[in-house]
């Protein structure tokens, strides 16, 4: 998590055989995969421990339970599969809305959608329609105004 003396950075997502196994069957439900983690716990007498894996996805409109459940049966033969003989423990959720973006190169799903960004150099918040966001910076419609903001100067954002 970014702290008010840092500055965003654009670092592009590692190569992860899980996420990529995972994007292609999301995109087949118009859903795209936000953010994977996954958290091992060992088990007993040399038999595989459980497993939690969180799968934040995102979809144009509203991701609701319905979405999140068919993302959830779609992804799990997948992830059984990946980790034989575990106990898996599923959790799908939205990016929510107050989702705070921790990185540049997190900023791409939302483009069209309100994002509220906090600025070193201004010492205060910008916010904005999401208009494009590259390796290099972002830029918000702020009522018909471009803000272009290269991500050395955003502190943290957040969708609003």
């Amino acid at each position: 998590m970014l702290s008010l003396g840092e500055e965003m950075k654009y670092s592009p997502r590692e190569p992860d055989p899980l996420f990529d196994s995972l994007e292609p069957v999301l995109q087949g439900l118009d859903t795209r995969l936000i953010d994977l983690s996954v958290s091992r716990r060992k088990g007993r007498g040399g038999k595989p421990g459980n497993v939690w894996i969180r799968l934040t996805v995102y979809k144009e409109g509203t991701v609701g339970v319905e979405d999140c459940s068919r993302v959830h049966r779609a992804v799990l033969p997948r992830l059984e599969l990946a980790f034989p003989g575990s106990d898996l423990y599923l959790e799908v959720s939205s990016p929510g809305i107050n989702r705070l973006i921790r990185d540049g190169a997190e900023f791409a799903p939302f483009i069209g959608k309100d994002v509220a960004c906090y600025r070193l150099d201004t010492s205060g918040w910008s916010a904005g329609v999401l208009k494009s966001a590259d390796t290099e910076k972002i830029a918000l419609d702020c009522g018909g105004e471009e803000l272009v903001l290269p991500y050395e100067v955003i502190a943290k954002a957040k969708l609003n």
